[in-house]
């Protein structure tokens, strides 16, 4: 755990270093694409996307894969456990 927050510590002030350096000083050493960061939006409509998402995962029988592999998971854990 304390390994994954430092290195999560590290990464984010690295990353803060980088985008802060190229902002305050115009003549950076480490030139940032602004553009990467950006985002081109063509379908805004996020709750259309989740409903489409979901009908899409009842038709073509995925929900049918994922309840068959719960059960069958809950008896394989059930039948290996000691106690």
């Amino acid at each position: 755990m304390k390994l994954w927050s430092l290195l999560g510590g590290f990464a984010l002030s690295f990353w803060t270093t980088i985008l802060l350096s190229n902002t305050v000083n115009a003549q950076s050493r480490i030139p940032v694409n602004w553009s990467v960061l950006a985002q081109n939006v063509t379908d805004p409509d996020l709750l259309g996307q989740i409903q489409k998402a979901w009908n899409n995962f009842v038709e073509t029988g995925q929900i049918w894969a994922l309840l068959i592999g719960l059960v069958i998971g809950y008896l394989i854990r059930n039948l290996t456990s000691y106690g």
